[in-house]
């Protein structure tokens, strides 16, 4: 390498004296003034390659051992798969079970009972607490009319009842008088026939009047608008200073502590179904969320176009999640019996559509499986793809893994589905 840029240097100079040698015919003055110029570009040049050749001479950074960047890649306590600490996870046995093939169909929700709750006396309304999705019990107060009128009616009977009482004590008592006088042959039959009619129209007016009576406490007691039953007020029909004539509508109230699955059922399916049969029922607008039905109206007229028929599945609805109009799906065993591999659910993963779950080899590293779910039996779900009976299927600590990863693996049970 030194040898190489001496003689570099040594071809920089001989240029320097060649050039003057060549250019020996001209003037001495020109021949002068090219001597200093090409000798300063010599001197440049020199400068140059004496910063090359100490540039080129300084050592630089040691390159990194392989054998150094091999031995840190894997170190005690890692895992086969990718150099991280085995996880530590709990897996339960995939089981095989005998199951009844599923019917599962589209259904709309609806309330068990919806009432417009309307006035049954005529009058002005004067309170109304009731408002749109107020959760109300049976016998709160939805609205107040205006039940003057009819107190001032109660008080005029109640006094005319006093009166018709004291009339019918005073008739009685001259009916007694008569008889006794009829009997002794003192007056006329006639005059004892007056007794007892008299007698008879009080007793007649003071039953009209209590009846009266009886009915304007009830007019009063129903200017309190009341609900009928436990539900959720879902339209307000009036506002305060409205006149109400009977039959006039106050609130749509919907009872939601139990709500009707309304499903189709195709003809071919209709002499499976029994009542009382129960159902699963999932709703779209709530993943996840799964309740379980019954059967309680099965209504034998078909579609004339469609050929299904009507069937109810009734469902508790107790936490208030399922609302009016959800769509739902409904499944229910209507088919023949097969044997199924089944997992606890919470072995399942998602994504997006597809589902997946973890299965742990014999060398304690956890392989990757892609699945699909069918018919569920409590805590557990049928699955299809290449898990068989007896695989060890990661329950806990699912969502952390990698394929490939190595695992501390404990079993954990799961209730067997009866």
């Amino acid at each position: 390498m030194g040898r190489n840029r001496t003689r570099i240097l040594l071809r920089f100079s001989s240029s320097a004296g060649l050039i003057p040698m060549v250019s020996g015919a001209m003037n001495t003055q020109k021949s002068n003034t090219m001597r200093w110029v090409f000798g300063v570009a010599a001197l440049v040049v020199l400068v140059i390659a004496g910063a090359l050749y100490w540039t080129g001479s300084k050592p630089g950074p040691a390159a990194a051992s392989p054998n150094s960047a091999a031995a840190t890649e894997h170190g005690p306590g890692k895992s086969p798969g990718g150099g991280m600490p085995a996880a530590n996870v709990r897996y339960t046995e995939a089981r095989e079970y005998t199951l009844r093939r599923t019917l599962s169909l589209p259904g709309s929700v609806q309330a068990l009972t919806s009432s417009t709750v309307a006035a049954t006396v005529p009058a002005l309304v004067v309170e109304f607490p009731a408002k749109e999705g107020m959760r109300v019990k049976q016998g709160d107060v939805l609205a107040r009319q205006r039940s003057t009128t009819l107190e001032l009616t109660l008080a005029s009977q109640k006094a005319a009842l006093k009166e018709a009482e004291a009339r019918w004590k005073l008739a009685e008592s001259n009916l007694n008088r008569s008889k006794e006088l009829f009997d002794s042959g003192v007056v006329a039959k006639q005059q004892y026939d007056d007794s007892q009619s008299e007698y008879n129209a009080w007793v007649g007016r003071t039953d009209s009047l209590k009846a009266e009576i009886a009915r304007i406490e009830d007019d009063i007691s129903r200017t309190i608008i009341r609900a009928p039953f436990d539900g959720v007020v879902t339209a307000e029909r009036t506002e305060i200073g409205q006149w109400l004539a009977i039959g006039a509508s106050v609130v749509d109230l919907l009872r939601m502590d139990e709500v009707e699955v309304r499903i189709d059922v195709p003809e071919r399916h209709f002499d499976s179904l029994r009542m009382g049969a129960t159902a699963s029922v999932t709703f779209e607008s709530l993943p996840g969320y799964s309740v379980q039905g019954r059967v309680t109206a099965i209504i034998p007229q078909a579609d004339i176009q469609a050929r299904t028929f009507p069937v109810k599945v009734t469902v508790h609805n107790e936490h208030g999640r399922i609302g009016a109009g959800m769509l739902a799906q409904v499944s229910f065993g209507a088919g023949e019996v097969y044997s199924a591999t089944m997992v606890p659910k919470d072995a399942i993963i998602s994504r997006g559509t597809q589902k997946f779950l973890y299965r742990v080899n014999g060398d304690n590293t956890v392989e990757e499986l892609a699945v699909e779910t069918g018919s569920g039996a409590g805590v557990w779900i049928e699955i299809t793809g290449p898990v068989r009976p007896g695989d060890k299927i990661i329950t806990r600590g699912n969502e952390r893994l990698a394929p490939g990863m190595g695992v501390n693996a404990s079993p954990l049970e799961y209730t067997v589905p009866s």
